[in-house]
């Protein structure tokens, strides 16, 4: 029996350059053009832009994007490579005005699962939507 490839995206992301995420938000669109339910893809876009974001802007290092579409469910992890250090958490942002902090508060309420995985250097932070009941019929 012949195993079906595992569609999957694997991106290096240069250190502090931010031309990566539209990049990356790009590339996800491709890969996601046929996967799941309404509005699936584009939370996975905006998701997975918050990581690589996040990546860019909190490490000195480059990241790479991994996302990885199953049969029901899309997991997205961006890697590090800085030392181990404090984990990233959800946080409120300090003013209403200000456009920071948000990142993971929506990775928190719009992935259906979502952590951070500590690796031998720098860590893993992911996060999995399911494809949808629409996708998962059809």
């Amino acid at each position: 029996m012949k195993e079906q490839a595992v569609p999957q995206l694997r991106r290096r992301l240069g250190r502090a350059d931010l031309r990566a995420v539209p990049e990356a938000r790009r590339a996800l669109r491709e890969l996601l053009r046929h996967w799941g339910g309404p509005g699936q893809s584009e939370v996975a876009e905006l998701l997975a832009s918050e990581l690589v974001t996040n990546a860019l802007v909190h490490t000195d290092e480059g990241a790479v994007l991994t996302a990885t579409v199953g049969p029901r469910a899309l997991r997205v992890e961006v890697r590090d490579f800085v030392g181990r250090g404090r984990q990233p958490r959800p946080r409120a942002p300090q003013r209403e005005e200000s456009t920071n902090g948000r990142g993971l508060v929506l990775v928190e309420s719009l992935a259906d699962d979502w952590g951070v995985q500590p690796c031998e250097v720098g860590k893993s932070v992911w996060f999995e939507l399911g494809a949808g009941a629409e996708a998962e019929a059809a």
